[in-house]
């Protein structure tokens, strides 16, 4: 393990024990923990996106917000459902955002997982083409939106542009050098996995994945990195891939952690469906005192195989407790796993 950042859903709602109760509350505070974050230490704040909810949405305000309040902290989502993007329109937020944080953003993107509505992304004007699943058109956007990021021209321009234009195709602007190399795909699957690697982005894997063969959830997760890892060798891109799994994972140091989160204590993996058709296998909860967190940690296949690990934390807790989550995991855990 090689970098720690924290992932945070950005759920609000007007309930008494909550500390973010507006989509103000969230943004700002996103903001405010990023920050802090970056004085504690922490290597990546990532944030999830989700539509028709009260939770984060729109990305790119948000990480050019904190890009322009941090300097060292990477910046990124995990993950952006392609569904309802428009690649271009995103290459050039995208640019912006990552100009602004000094080339620090880790953008996770993805198919998509089941939303609030039944297929929101018709309510934002796209359409699967015929004979296409609304998976298939999130990887073809997805693939839309790493060919415009290399920077080359593809557009014709107009002989009597209202300003003069450089010679031959014209691209997006702003156009970022590099960030198309630190594009991320969320794969469920192993496949989805596999292809994330041939088409050169790093891998993020969830708290959840499809179950494919019954095993546990860290030792599933384990098998689906290795299988990307010889795909990433055998399609022979030149730079080495990164992997980043994520995981609650709670230090018991105090008497508010144990009211809190000591009932997670001892948890087990739990089967569900998230799809009609697909059963799926959702990871345990750590919590436990710093020293057995350390002994159970370093029992998960997945997290051996990974090179960083994406704490899901309780924003809603607000941002003094969030601090003292990610400061208890760095000081007392991370260091007996080998983080720095």
């Amino acid at each position: 393990m090689k970098k720690i950042g924290f992932l945070s859903f950005g759920h609000w709602a007007n309930h008494p024990s909550y500390k973010a109760r507006t989509a103000s509350d969230t943004l700002l505070q996103s903001i405010d923990l990023a920050v802090a974050a970056e004085e504690l230490g922490v290597d990546g704040a990532y944030f999830r996106v989700h539509h028709f909810a009260s939770q984060l949405a729109s990305p790119f305000p948000l990480l050019s917000a904190i890009g322009a309040k941090t300097s060292k902290i990477e910046i990124g989502t995990g993950v952006i459902d392609m569904r309802y993007e428009n690649p271009l329109y995103m290459v050039e937020d995208a640019g912006a955002a990552d100009l602004i944080s000094g080339h620090r953003l880790q953008l996770g993107i993805s198919r998509g997982s089941p939303e609030q509505v039944i297929d929101g992304w018709r309510y934002f004007g796209y359409e699967p083409a015929e004979g296409e699943t609304d998976a298939d058109m999130g990887r073809n956007k997805a693939l839309q939106f790493l060919d415009k990021l290399k920077g080359e021209g593809f557009a014709t321009p107009n002989p009597y542009p209202m300003f003069p234009n450089p010679p031959g195709l014209l691209r997006l602007e702003p156009h970022s050098a590099g960030l198309r190399e630190r594009i991320w795909w969320g794969a469920a699957s192993n496949a989805t996995a596999v292809w994330a690697a041939e088409n050169g982005m790093h891998l993020q894997s969830s708290t959840l994945k499809f179950d494919e063969n019954g095993k546990p959830f860290h030792v599933q997760q384990a098998e689906q990195i290795r299988l990307y890892k010889e795909a990433w060798k055998k399609a022979g891109h030149k730079r080495e891939p990164r992997v980043s799994v994520s995981r609650s994972i709670f230090a018991l140091v105090n008497d508010e952690d144990r009211y809190l989160f000591g009932r997670e204590s001892g948890q087990s993996d739990k089967f569900g469906y998230i799809e009609a058709d697909k059963r799926a296998i959702f990871g345990r909860s750590y919590a436990a005192e710093p020293d057995q967190l350390i002994k159970e940690l370093a029992q998960d296949e997945a997290i051996q195989e990974a090179d960083t690990v994406l704490l899901t934390i309780p924003n809603t807790l607000g941002v003094d407790y969030n601090v003292h989550v990610l400061e208890a995991i760095l000081k007392h855990v991370a260091p007996g796993l080998g983080w720095k």
